[in-house]
């Protein structure tokens, strides 16, 4: 049986407004992506996901679509993108959308008919309530903060949102508004596009009640809710079975037993999901915004019971570490001074070599680092902004906020692409929409390019192997040494190789002593982030952040 392509393939995540700027405006555009091509090509990556490129108010840098149909003016047009499909395909790279189908802008029509009154047909597009005696309809909080209600004054009631004010909760109970979400993917993928990656698809089905939350948030009012399932398998079979696209669902806040049935094939409804929770261990009792080591032992724990649950029930997991909404990984689980290639290295083999589909996020294939602000106005993110005033509030100092900020923020990840040494790093001839990271003269593409020992040649390798290595797609997963403080290693197993993954997570000297039951075997070394690292296996003095795969036989 031929394995989908979407199993062996990699994804590189473009957020466009900080990728290529070709006009001199300050943001990234489509015409900068296709200039880029080659460089994607080289690095090896089968897939691109575009984050939002629709017309939108950018509140929320695109998560607000105001028009499904149209490209935001800054970016470029139709047939700008048109050439960028045209161009990614001639050199075998597929193209990935990314959709919002949770929410739109209150600038789209739809919405702007809602408002006209009560009985207008695109009312019942949106989830409209009337309020407790001078309260919002319920307790529910915002992702952004506040109350997830906005009360409109024209007709009296209240509308759900719950990310940005002006982001309105699409009504999904409507039948009206699922065929014209579904006739607008159509619409993208006779275009030619190959997939979408759907934004928090797992919120969209919401308890019909709408209840009080005594204990939180209203989240599990909302979250993998009620009629998700039947949802996403009627989106399906009313779209995507008649494609050979690939899908990946945004979960927010989700459960294994749901990501299992989001993707085991035999549900049809999705190919695979990202989910977060490996991300929050450095959120002490799931406080994001605070200053905090990472919880390495945590760590281990919740990618290896994701690898071995989702192979058992049939699922597919989306491997990362990075996207536009996380801090850069080498500054958040590696050292990004010291051990700067040696870590970026480590950290990229411990998720490439296991079963899933891995996401490259830009500017990680060479290693770039959280800019590390000093000064609030260089921030952009609304979240950060927003959080930046409630610390405040709270009583912090604008120093310990920064601090946190450095390391918290999602502008960590939204500098520009450090292309070469020269102005705005080449991102632009203008002025940045946001500032670059001050590093730029010693980590960007062109010198790693020029350095065969480099961390994009690294990338390209782990992107090899996945290629000439069934044992990464199909083999089953083990963790090792569970509880060994320093080291991170497990071995993937088929009926007759494996591949053992050791990865010194930190920046000493520690020692891997093999466990007896993989004794036996010969040794290769396939990749390794030292030249010299040893095939003699039993016992190995692991430098700072050293790396190794083996293949066993």
């Amino acid at each position: 049986m031929n394995k989908p392509w979407w199993k062996k393939a990699v994804v590189y995540q473009i957020y466009p407004k900080s990728f290529n700027d070709t006009t001199g405006n300050g943001e990234g555009d489509l015409q900068g992506i296709i200039e880029k091509l080659d460089y994607l090509k080289e690095l090896g990556v089968d897939v691109l996901w575009l984050t939002p490129i629709y017309e939108s108010p950018q509140k929320d840098n695109g998560y607000d679509i105001s028009d499904y149909y149209n490209i935001y003016e800054p970016y470029g047009t139709m047939e700008d993108f048109d050439q960028l499909l045209e161009e990614a395909h001639k050199r075998g790279i597929k193209i990935i959308m990314d959709i919002v189908i949770n929410h739109t802008s209150t600038a789209h029509e739809w919405f702007q008919n809602a408002l006209t009154s009560k009985d207008n047909p695109y009312r019942d597009y949106y989830i409209w309530k009337d309020g407790k005696e001078g309260d919002p309809p319920t307790n529910w909080i915002s992702k952004f903060g506040g109350s997830a209600w906005q009360y409109d004054e024209a007709t009296g009631q209240y509308y759900l949102h719950l990310f940005d004010v002006t982001q309105a909760d699409l009504n999904w109970e409507n039948e009206a508004v699922r065929k014209d979400l579904y006739k607008m993917m159509e619409y993208w993928l006779k275009k030619g596009v190959d997939g979408f990656r759907l934004d928090v698809i797992n919120l969209i089905s919401k308890d019909q009640s709408f209840p009080n939350d005594d204990r939180g948030d209203g989240r599990r009012f909302y979250t993998d809710g009620p009629r998700i399932h039947e949802y996403l398998h009627e989106m399906n079979q009313a779209v995507f079975s008649k494609y050979d696209i690939m899908t990946v669902g945004e979960m927010s806040s989700t459960s294994i037993d749901n990501c299992i049935q989001y993707t085991n094939p035999k549900s049809e409804e999705l190919n695979m999901t990202f989910n977060f929770h490996h991300l929050k261990v450095d959120y002490p009792n799931g406080e994001k915004w605070t200053k905090a080591e990472f919880d390495f032992q945590a760590l281990k724990d919740i990618l290896s019971k994701w690898q071995v649950e989702m192979n058992k029930g049939s699922g597919w997991n989306a491997l990362f570490w990075c996207n536009h909404d996380q801090p850069r990984v080498v500054s958040r689980f590696g050292n990004d001074k010291e051990y700067h290639k040696e870590s970026a290295k480590m950290l990229a083999t411990v998720i490439h070599m296991m079963q899933g589909t891995p996401y490259i996020y830009q500017g990680e294939e060479f290693g770039m680092t959280n800019p590390k602000f000093n000064d609030i106005d260089e921030y952009r993110d609304v979240e950060s902004l927003n959080m930046f005033q409630i610390m405040k509030e709270e009583g912090r100092s604008e120093e310990e906020i920064l601090e946190i900020l450095k390391q918290k923020s999602r502008d960590n990840s939204r500098t520009p692409v450090q292309w070469n040494d020269e102005k705005n790093a080449g991102f632009t001839t203008g002025t940045p929409w946001i500032p670059t990271a001050s590093n730029y003269k010693e980590i960007n593409a062109e010198k790693a390019l020029e350095d065969k020992d480099s961390i994009f040649y690294h990338y390209q390798k782990l992107i090899q192997l996945r290629k000439e290595y069934d044992i990464i797609t199909d083999g089953d997963y083990q963790l090792l040494l569970d509880d060994h403080e320093d080291i991170f290693a497990y071995v993937r197993s088929n009926s007759h190789e494996k591949l053992l993954v050791i990865n010194n997570f930190y920046g000493k000297e520690t020692t891997f002593e093999l466990p007896e039951s993989l004794n036996g075997h010969s040794v290769e070394i396939l990749l390794s982030n030292y030249q010299d690292s040893p095939t003699d296996i039993e016992k190995i003095q692991l430098r700072p952040y050293e790396s190794i795969v083996y293949l066993l036989k």
